[in-house]
C-alpha cells in the first residue's frame, strides 16, 4: 500500500490565545511539529499539544526557529553559527523534556519560518542546525528537498526527510513563494487535497507556472494556522483515503 506521512506545525499558542486547533489537527495526522517557545509557544501549552499527541500515537518533531516571537520566527537573525547550534540544542532539550513527561519523546527536528528557508542556501546556519541536532543526537532532519541543508545533513550522517507542503505555493526552482507574495497560501480544500495526491503516489508537486518539480518527499506539511485548516486536512484525509493512500509517519 502506497503510504505517506502527514504533518502539522502544532503548539503556537502564547498567551493562552489559541493559534490552532491542536487537537482536531491532531486526530487527523501521523506526525506534529512542536514549536519549542522560541518563534512560539509557552510551556503548558506545549505540553498541552505533547499529551495529545502521545495519546493518539502522533510522533513528536521539534519545530525550531529563530529566536523571534513577534515576527513569528518569519525573520532572518543573522546568528553566529555557534549560538545558533546551541539555540537549537536547547530547544530540542526543552521540548524532550516536556515530552518525555507525557510519556513520549522528540523523534525528529523540523526548522521553522525563516530558519527552514534560510538553511536551502546559507551554508553557516544550516551547519549550525546540523551541529545544534548532532549535539543533542542522531536525529532525522525535515528539510526542503534540494538544499545545502540536505548535502550538509547526510554528510554528517543524519537521515534527511524530504518534505512538500500541501497549502503553499512553490517556485519554479523548487523553493516556497514568499508568504509577502499574493497566492503564497492555498486556501481551496480540493488544491490542496490534489497537492497531496500528487505528491503521494508521483513523488512531484506543481509549482506557480506549472513546472513540476520532483521531490519525492516522505512527508506533506499542512499548516495548523492557514484559513480553515482543520478543513483543509480533513478533505487531504479523505482523499488520500479514497484513493487507499495509507497516512503514516516516516519512523
Amino acid at each position: 500500500m502506497t503510504t505517506i506521512d502527514l504533518n502539522a506545525d502544532l503548539g503556537e499558542s502564547t498567551g493562552g490565545n489559541p493559534v490552532a486547533d491542536d487537537a482536531a489537527m491532531i486526530a487527523l495526522i501521523s506526525s506534529a511539529n512542536v514549536a519549542c517557545g522560541f518563534h512560539a509557544g509557552e510551556p503548558h501549552g506545549i505540553a498541552t499539544t505533547v499529551k495529545a499527541a502521545a495519546e493518539r500515537g502522533v510522533v513528536v518533531g521539534a519545530h525550531v526557529g529563530y529566536h523571534d516571537i513577534s515576527g513569528f520566527g518569519r525573520r532572518f537573525i543573522d546568528y553566529a553559527p555557534a549560538e545558533l547550534a546551541d539555540e537549537v540544542l536547547y530547544q530540542i532539550g526543552a521540548l524532550d523534556a516536556l515530552a518525555r513527561a507525557a510519556g513520549t519523546s522528540v523523534r525528529y527536528v523540523k526548522p521553522h519560518g525563516a530558519l527552514y528557508n534560510t538553511i536551502v542556501h546559507n551554508r553557516e546556519h544550516a551547519q549550525a542546525v546540523i551541529d545544534g541536532v548532532k549535539a543533542f543526537g542522531d536525529l532525522p532532519l525535515m528539510l526542503l528537498p534540494g538544499g545545502v541543508a540536505c548535502t550538509l545533513a547526510e554528510e554528517a550522517g543524519l537521515r534527511v526527510i524530504h518534505e512538500a507542503f500541501a497549502d503553499r505555493a512553490y517556485n519554479p526552482d523548487g523553493t516556497l513563494v514568499s508568504r509577502r507574495e499574493p497566492g503564497a497560501v492555498l486556501t481551496d480544500p480540493q488544491a490542496v487535497a490534489d497537492r497531496v495526491l500528487q505528491v503521494a503516489t508521483t513523488g512531484a508537486v506543481t509549482a506557480h507556472d506549472g513546472t513540476v518539480l520532483n521531490v519525492a518527499a516522505e512527508s506533506v506539511c499542512v499548516h495548523g494556522d492557514s484559513p480553515g485548516a482543520v478543513q483543509l486536512t480533513q478533505a487531504v484525509v479523505e482523499a488520500l483515503h479514497n484513493k487507499g493512500v495509507e497516512i503514516r509517519s516516516f519512523l
